[in-house]
């Protein structure tokens, strides 16, 4: 009987063991939508990238450039030949002239010669921009086929609404006014031409930092009305941790600083020593760009204590955003700060703004706060320096070693935007790293390669 139990027993469990495993259950998901081709979208962001790069306001720039070189040849070479025709002796006097009108001549061509290159460049990348920009426009349409939850178009939707509520807002609390000249009535008069320079020289540091900034206080303390002051970059030509001042312009210009170094902090760099070289000095505090931040500094000479002021998010800063010309960027520029009768500026560039120039009123404060900010549609690596005169924006590009050319106007009155200005610096050293404007005497104070050189400017009044 036991036997009989155990091999049953055993047979069960043999057959147990033996019984295949029953199937397992599989669903099969069918997508009745395109499948998302991301491949493609990948090669659109690719040709987006490389359309941008292309596309430079360098290569503009450069045209600019040459165009100018040449309008300024051309009257020369009419002179020359003017004078040849003039006093020709038929000897060795024919024979020079000739050879300067023959050299002038040389130099056209090879003008012309560039020019001719720079245009053909430009006309196939205009072709071949406007065929990639169709390209693009007809892919992306393609692409937002597969967008069946329509979320593109309510993120549209949703920023045509988050502007018109914006728009909305600004109409039942308007933005307060920063403090400027009534509209149209500067006190000089349009800002005709710029004589000089004026002054040229190293200060009692010839040769030696060679970028910094310099000028007058235009709402000086009583007593200080002649005082001038200096700011060099003695760290490695990007930082500085005090400024100098002098009681006349003679002592500034014979190096003799009687009331000496203001200093910020002992150490250099540190938080909230200067870094770059535009730098102001108004109503006896200096401002200047923050090191290490995106954020405007003012250092009170009397209180020895400094506020800041933050710039909007995504501004550019640590040579992020410099001034240039087509051969050099000048480090640590991202910020410039301004004077001018209504108070100080700050002139810089963010990512929204795609490298174009922004402009903002600073309003007086402890801490100071920003003003009213206007947009430009200059691009800040296109120009070599800013200032300010009279509530508009001047903004200058490098020619060559000796000439700088003020182009470009911002009226921040009535909004309008000038590219022909045509005045001219005549330079002494080639490069300009800071200019400041004086509204106490109309002196536009230039700090180059070391020099400290004014110019006059001239208005019409």
């Amino acid at each position: 009987m036991k036997l009989n139990v155990i091999v049953t027993l055993c047979a069960l469990f043999s057959l147990t063991r033996q019984a295949p495993p029953r199937d397992e259950c599989v669903c099969e998901l069918i997508n009745s939508q395109k499948a998302f081709p991301h491949d493609k979208l990948s090669t659109v962001e690719d040709n987006a990238t490389k359309c941008t790069d292309n596309i430079t306001p360098q290569k503009t720039l450069e045209l600019e450039s040459l165009l100018l070189g040449l309008e300024r040849r051309l009257p020369q070479l009419l002179e020359d030949v003017s004078m040849l025709e003039k006093e020709d002796d038929g000897d060795l006097y024919a024979v020079l002239s000739l050879q300067v009108v023959e050299n002038e001549l040389m130099e056209i061509k090879q003008l012309i010669d560039r020019l001719n290159g720079s245009t053909l460049g430009h006309q196939r990348l205009t072709t071949d921009t406007n065929k990639q920009l169709e390209d693009l426009r007809a892919e992306m349409m393609e692409l937002e086929a597969y967008d069946t939850m329509q979320v593109v178009l309510r993120q549209q939707d949703n920023r045509r609404l988050r502007r018109d509520l914006e728009q909305c807002k600004n109409g039942l609390h308007p933005t307060t006014q920063p403090t400027r000249p009534p509209h149209g009535n500067c006190p000089h008069g349009e800002f005709m031409n710029i004589t000089g320079p004026k002054v040229y020289t190293a200060g009692e540091y010839p040769g030696s930092y060679k970028y910094g900034a310099w000028g007058r206080d235009p709402k000086p303390e009583a007593g200080k009305e002649n005082w001038y002051w200096r700011v060099m970059l003695t760290s490695g030509n990007k930082f500085s941790n005090y400024v100098r001042l002098y009681s006349s312009l003679s002592s500034l210009i014979v190096g003799v600083s009687t009331p000496g170094n203001v200093m910020i902090h002992s150490s250099n760099p540190t938080t909230n020593t200067i870094q770059g070289p535009n730098v102001v000095l108004y109503k006896g505090a200096l401002y200047y760009n923050c090191y290490n931040k995106d954020a405007v500094c003012r250092f009170n000479l009397t209180s020895k204590t400094v506020t800041t002021l933050q710039l909007p998010k995504d501004t550019r800063f640590n040579s992020k955003g410099n001034f240039c010309h087509l051969d050099e960027c000048y480090p640590y520029t991202d910020l410039d700060l301004a004077t001018d009768e209504s108070g100080v500026w700050v002139i810089y560039t963010t990512k929204q703004d795609f490298g174009n120039l922004v402009l903002s009123k600073v309003e007086e404060g402890v801490p100071p706060t920003l003003g009213q900010t206007w947009r430009t549609s200059v691009y800040k690596q296109g120009v070599t320096n800013t200032f300010m005169a009279c509530g508009v924006l001047y903004a200058t590009r490098y020619v060559s070693k000796d000439v700088e050319e003020i182009f470009y106007s911002f009226d921040t009155a009535t909004g309008a935007e000038r590219f022909n200005l045509g005045i001219f610096i005549n330079k002494m050293p080639p490069n300009i790293y800071s200019l400041n404007y004086s509204p106490v005497d109309q002196m536009l104070h230039a700090y180059c390669d070391a020099y400290m050189v004014s110019y006059k400017m001239v208005f019409s009044d």
